[in-house]
């Protein structure tokens, strides 16, 4: 099977080279963004419309209940059966999203991450939160040092997986020796997107649109629907941004903080796709490039001649 993959940081503009590729090649768009999974939080995941929905299929959005925990291992068994059923309405599938763990986990099947109990993560919640990022990566060190360099979620999971299971979160997020499908019958080709150093520019600028677009109003709602606690609200930017809708912190320092952490967030992305991914398989794109759809459609053109199936 080839895999076709655009991937890239937040705001880069993925999805925009990826709808021209998918109405003027006629694909289907698989989402591998561990945000749009969950039902609920449009503005702040930076959803595509209904219009471009109408438009294009989008598989991998709006599939999970806020309340759960949305894995790779699970996201992964799922892009299969949606890219099978691309296919049988004659559309080649194209992987598109930001979240690399979720493409890796396609490419090289990764163990089940370890189901931990709900009470127990409960009471276990109050100590964690607690804990500074230089207290985090301390505890991460001892029981999990690959997830130590990650952020504050990552670490959070990773030390109560650690705690709670007795096996490190790390060991389930490396390749699976067992289990279908293989790795042997997969190959992909990626199309990084990354405008270079006006990202943070973007970044600023997405989430003042996303602000213009309903964003704390979104918020206003999912809080009389969604528990304090729910997976999804650990999607950028939506915890901070709640602190200011619920008063606890100023508007402007709320907007800035969102900034910040999502310019953070993207870091981590482009240091992912750069030293994840192998080079041979990375065809880089600048967006911004003036011949930038041209480009694209050529790497389509030539992936799509290898040969696009799913088995």
């Amino acid at each position: 099977m080839m895999l076709s993959c655009i991937v890239g940081p937040t705001a880069a503009g993925k999805s925009a080279v990826a709808m021209q590729l998918a109405q003027q090649f006629g694909l289907a768009i698989i989402s591998a963004d561990s945000r749009q999974v969950y039902r609920g939080f449009d503005v702040g995941t930076a959803k595509p419309t209904a219009a471009e929905r109408a438009l294009v299929p989008h598989y991998g959005i709006d599939v999970a209940d806020p309340a759960e925990r949305y894995s790779a291992h699970r996201w992964a068994e799922s892009a299969h059966v949606w890219m099978r059923d691309a296919e049988a309405t004659g559309r080649a599938p194209l992987i598109v999203g930001g979240t690399g763990l979720y493409v890796r986990a396609l490419v090289e099947p990764l163990d089940a991450v370890p189901a931990l109990d709900v009470d127990r993560r409960a009471a276990l919640a109050p100590f964690l939160d607690a804990l500074s990022m230089p207290e985090l990566e301390r505890w991460c060190t001892r029981l999990d040092p690959a997830r130590a360099p990650l952020g504050r979620t990552q670490r959070l999971r990773a030390i109560e997986t650690a705690l709670l299971s007795g096996r490190r979160l790390s060991d389930s997020l490396r390749p699976s020796d067992a289990g279908a499908p293989r790795t042997s019958s997969i190959r992909a080709r990626y199309l990084v997107v990354d405008p270079g150093p006006i990202l943070a520019t973007r970044i600023e600028q997405r989430v003042h649109h996303m602000l213009q677009a309903g964003w704390e109003e979104e918020i206003t709602r999912l809080m009389t629907t969604t528990a304090h606690d729910a997976p999804a609200w650990k999607a950028s930017g939506y915890a901070v941004l709640r602190e200011a809708v619920e008063g606890r912190m100023s508007r402007a320092a709320a907007i800035e903080r969102v900034i910040i952490e999502t310019r953070q967030y993207a870091k981590r992305q482009r240091t992912w796709f750069r030293h994840q991914l192998p080079a041979a398989q990375v065809t880089s794109l600048n967006p911004l490039a003036p011949d930038a759809m041209q480009q694209a459609m050529r790497w389509w053109q030539s992936v799509s001649t290898e040969g696009v199936s799913v088995a």
